[in-house]
């Protein structure tokens, strides 16, 4: 029984003395059979050929003439192997056996065992087979874990001529560099040996490669291309004016597929390439709907199965460091939803209030819909008004105190918002409020659109009490609704009394102040009329008997009038005492 060596695997070699073998090279000397994304490599020469490869159990055995004088341990995995041909292509190897030797251990039976090996003992069979001068498959799929376990094992051409280490280089070089579905292979093959492909820049140049391809290609190749397969993708909000015409968010759905650090790295790339703004923030919005699609607000049902709640808030605060600054690049309703999200994940506090800033700055080019981020629990109101009043107070915050255009335009928005809330009948009443609230009185022209949404709400919730009636329509004022709104008000059943009566003495005051004024016109008219017929006397031109009769009667008749407005003012002022007491 041999005694397991167990040798530390902290260093990593350092890449920047690798070789690069060149592309004519590459095709000529490498590339035996398959297609591009696919290629067959073998040594150059082998010191020691195995007869078979044969697996029992968790064991690999190598067979030749010579007895296995070598096990190394993956895993749970262990491989009978030979000294000679390992040591020969992998100076980590050589240097492990020749320490083991050194301390005395016996030179037949040596056993070793590699610790974190990229790809583990299923990569570590493609290094068996090919030291021992086997041919070894190539794909997109293994290229990169293989190309980091030849660097683990320094299997360098200092000790072989074309050794494993320049060969995965070539072809990894080759796919990046020519294909585009093989490079999105090659990040998904990454993705258990992170730290190895970053430290290789293998994460960086597949990012770069996509990168660079999707700026420089406009439209989406054919799929007649070689290698260059790329499908268009029709987002809900693109309108497409050419039946059949590509469009230049044809990697929305490839770059979708990748996993969040390398679709950050890729927007990293993209940024640094000078793709557009808008279709960078697009792309974000299209991976966020994809990946965290399923997100809802209850702490339980919030986080997918195959998601934890901190990877879901590293990642959200992720998307928020890369999004574009420019002004139109993202949509006011993907950062409500981020922000949505981050809230509930408990995102940093810095960057939640990063988002509300900028979604406030946005308010004034909004629409109503624009707003409407949907909560998902079963008590809860349909769309969640909270996070709109958290950035409305931001925007007040910022705003200064003289009324603009801008904030008109910001309180069209907020009434529009509030009358398609309004029917939601888990919406509470307190929370309707303090979005009416939020905004002062002057970022409205006029209270009309404020009170249909409120008529709206009494009608959605007829429980509602008197009390809670009065204190809904308490920003109501009167001067600030058209004439058309106030009649209306005067014969609204849903309203509270006392609103109602108040609105209706005001309408009859209006009236008599109206009324008022006309006589006092009128009778000026009067006055004027009487100055002109005296003057006219000396051309004989005196008005009638009976027509001076006639305008005394209509005066006759707008004092009665008047004295029945005064009435009932007075009738009303009394029933208006009677509701108060």
């Amino acid at each position: 029984m041999f005694k397991p060596f167990v040798f530390p695997r902290n260093h990593k070699p350092d890449t920047s003395g690798r070789r690069i073998v060149d592309r004519q090279s590459f095709v000529q000397g490498i590339v035996s059979g398959g297609g591009s994304s696919q290629c067959v490599i073998c040594p150059v020469s082998s010191s020691m050929v195995a007869e078979t490869l044969d697996k029992r159990n968790q064991n690999w055995f190598v067979r030749t003439k010579v007895a296995n004088d070598l096990i190394i341990q993956v895993g749970d995995t262990n491989f009978h192997l030979h000294k000679l041909p390992m040591v020969m292509r992998s100076g980590y190897l050589n240097r492990l056996v020749f320490q083991l030797t050194s301390i005395g251990e016996r030179e037949t039976g040596l056993k070793i065992r590699l610790d974190n090996l990229p790809g583990g003992s299923k990569i570590f069979e493609f290094v068996v087979k090919f030291c021992y001068g086997w041919k070894v498959d190539l794909t997109a799929s293994n290229v990169a874990p293989l190309y980091c376990a030849a660097h683990f094992l320094e299997m360098c051409d200092d000790f072989e001529e074309g050794n494993l280490m320049s060969k995965t280089e070539a072809f990894l070089s080759f796919l990046i560099f020519s294909s585009w579905k093989d490079t999105f292979r090659i990040l998904k093959s990454c993705e258990s040996i992170s730290s190895w492909a970053k430290d290789f820049k293998i994460t960086k140049r597949s990012s770069e490669a996509i990168a660079w391809k999707a700026c420089t290609n406009l439209k989406a190749p054919s799929h007649e291309d070689d290698d260059m397969q790329c499908f268009s993708f029709l987002s809900n909000n693109v309108d497409s004016k050419v039946e059949g015409a590509v469009l230049d968010n044809w990697w929305f759905e490839d770059v979708s597929t990748l996993r969040v650090d390398h679709f950050i790295e890729v927007v990293q790339s993209l940024k640094c390439k000078g793709m557009r703004a808008d279709l960078v923030g697009s792309c974000i919005a299209h991976w966020t709907v994809k990946w965290l699609s399923r997100i809802t607000s209850g702490l339980e049902s919030m986080i997918p199965k195959h998601m934890t709640h901190q990877y879901v808030r590293v990642t959200i605060e992720c998307l928020i460091k890369v999004l574009p600054v420019e002004e139109k690049s993202v949509t006011c309703n993907f950062i409500l939803h981020l922000l949505k999200i981050g809230f509930v994940t408990k995102v940093n506090s810095d960057l939640l209030s990063l988002l509300e800033r900028r979604i406030a700055f946005m308010l004034d080019q909004c629409r109503p819909l624009d707003l409407l981020v949907r909560n998902y629990g079963d008590k809860d109101s349909v769309y969640d008004v909270n996070l709109v009043i958290r950035v409305v107070v931001a925007y007040v915050s910022i705003v200064s105190k003289s009324t603009t255009p801008k904030m008109f335009a910001v309180g069209r928005l907020v009434d529009g918002y509030l009358t398609l809330v309004a029917k939601d009948e888990n919406l509470k009443m307190n929370t309707f409020q303090s979005l009416v609230e939020a905004l002062p009185k002057e970022a409205r022209f006029c209270d009309d659109n404020l009170y249909r949404a409120i008529d709206m709400y009494l009608k959605a919730h007829p429980s509602l009490t008197e009390e809670e009636r009065m204190t809904l329509c308490g920003s109501l004022e009167y001067h600030r609704l058209s004439q058309e709104a106030r009649d209306h008000v005067a014969k609204n059943d849903r309203l509270p009394v006392k609103i109602t009566t108040r609105f209706i003495l005001l309408e009859q005051v209006n009236m008599t102040r109206s009324m008022t004024a006309i006589g006092s016109n009128y009778r000026r008219t009067k006055t004027e009329a009487i100055v002109r017929v005296n003057k006219g006397l000396d051309k004989g031109r005196m008005n009638s008997q009976k027509e001076l009769n006639l305008m005394t009667k209509e005066v006759q008749t707008m004092r009665v009038q008047l004295h029945d407005l005064h009435m009932c003012k007075l009738k009303l002022q009394n029933q208006l005492k009677g509701c108060i007491i």
